[in-house]
């Protein structure tokens, strides 16, 4: 994270850039506000600390211009004694905080400190949501080869071109909420607004307010205003109160066909023997269960459970600095008989476990698993399932991790698998591997 130091007086310039190198900063120095606009613009990889007493553009009209190009770029003023006034101005303009002069130099690396972590969780941010706005990246997150999968694939695709209201059921954990973010990305309203709220987090009152509104004074917009033309997405749709449900149902056919602004409903439902349609008002159920997506549970997905686990593994591996952990044919085996209760989440719970045991040099996969307290041996053992599909599906991540691992290169997987060309160019197209997937 970069720090841009904005002075025309070449002394404080550096005397400013040296003592936050020294912290750690990477610094770049400006003897004036017009050479640094040259450099800074909106995703700037960094902050900006800049005096307000310059020639030319001031350290004020400098900010405006920041501003505007950037409203959260994190911006530290530097005053002299009598410009406190004018510093208490720029903070009302949006500048991070201001420094008086002499100033203590820890002042300047703790504020340096808040502000570059201010910034990289703004710019983090951005890159997420844009991820998620892009259809193809997110598509790639719905990772599987199973037959459920690719069909739920297709359903987005179709559904997310269409203009109806949506309901996405499916037990915990399975990925909802992605699901929701993939129809937005792939449909027409991709580059509009994409709010959601769960229904559950708050109380019927301010639910209500923050849904419909009226907004209180210095608040922002009601989310039906906020999502205008987008997609709102109402988590937890079955904790809606009936009178909530009610607001919702008239709203929704105020909008007539097509909708301005889709609704995407997520149940979350885990009462036992209880349904989505059980918890609302049927005319409210059937406007929004006219298009339906119910997520496969993990057991039901086969193979996929050894491609999601391996994902996984690397991603924690480095993370926590460390190898991925070796998958033996009884541990793939147990894997894919586990019962998985959580789902995604508890696959995604259980491999961090793997990486960081393994790390230690101790433990196994099936001890995490019978850890669990929705796990029992017996549940793990008697699914039934043919010798040749754990066969076929530990063959599978075994030519995936290793053809990683060496980057597609086909002669070094060839000779750590002691496979010929042949044999693996057919075990490859058996399993829907492609050798440009690695480069």
């Amino acid at each position: 994270m970069k720090i841009a130091i904005v002075d025309d007086e070449k002394d404080m310039r550096q005397s400013i850039s040296q003592w936050l190198a020294l912290s750690g900063y990477e610094t770049e120095t400006y003897a004036s506000a017009e050479d640094a606009l040259r450099v800074i613009g909106a995703d700037y990889a960094g902050v900006v600390v800049s005096d307000i007493r310059m020639p030319g553009i001031d350290g004020m009209q400098f900010l405006k211009k920041l501003m505007g190009v950037d409203s959260a770029l994190p911006v530290i003023m530097i005053t002299g004694h009598g410009d406190v006034p004018m510093a208490v101005e720029a903070m009302r303009l949006g500048a991070f905080d201001f420094l008086e002069k002499p100033f203590n130099p820890d002042k300047m690396t703790e504020l340096a400190k808040r502000a570059t972590n201010a910034r990289r969780l703004t710019l983090d941010s951005r890159a997420l949501r844009r991820e998620l706005s892009d259809g193809t990246t997110i598509m790639k997150k719905l990772i599987g080869t199973s037959p459920v999968m690719e069909r739920l694939r297709e359903d987005i695709l179709d559904l997310g071109q269409a203009d109806g209201h949506v309901l996405i059921d499916g037990e915990t954990g399975t990925g909802k909420t992605l699901v929701a973010h993939a129809l937005h990305a792939v449909g027409a309203k991709a580059g509009k607004k994409f709010v959601l709220v769960s229904c559950a987090a708050y109380d019927e009152e301010t639910l209500g307010k923050m849904i419909f509104g009226p907004a209180e004074q210095g608040t922002s917009l009601p989310l039906i205003e906020e999502a205008r033309g987008g997609t709102l997405v109402l988590e937890d749709i079955e904790a809606l109160s009936q009178q909530l449900q009610a607001r919702l149902l008239t709203w929704i056919n105020e909008q007539g066909s097509p909708a301005e602004t889709r609704v995407v409903a997520i149940s979350n439902l885990q009462e036992q023997g209880k349904t989505c349609e059980d918890m609302l008002r049927p005319d409210l159920f059937y406007r929004l269960a006219a298009m339906k997506v119910t997520l496969p549970p993990l057991r039901n997905r086969g193979e996929d459970i050894l491609t999601l686990f391996t994902r996984f593994s690397e991603q924690f591996a480095d993370e926590y600095g460390c190898d991925t952990p070796e998958v033996s044919a009884q541990e793939a085996a147990q894997l894919l008989q586990a019962p998985w209760p959580g789902n995604i989440r508890q696959l995604a719970n259980i491999s961090e476990r793997a990486v960081l045991q393994s790390r230690r040099g101790t433990g196994s996969i099936a001890s995490l698993l019978m850890a669990d307290d929705d796990v029992s041996e017996a549940s793990m053992t008697t699914d039934g399932k043919p010798l040749k599909e754990y066969v076929d599906a530990f063959e599978r991540m075994l030519i995936d991790n290793t053809m990683r691992r060496h980057k597609g290169s086909i002669v070094s997987v060839m000779e750590e698998l002691c496979l010929p060309r042949r044999t693996l160019n057919e075990k490859m197209a058996k399993y829907g591997l492609q050798r440009s997937d690695y480069l």
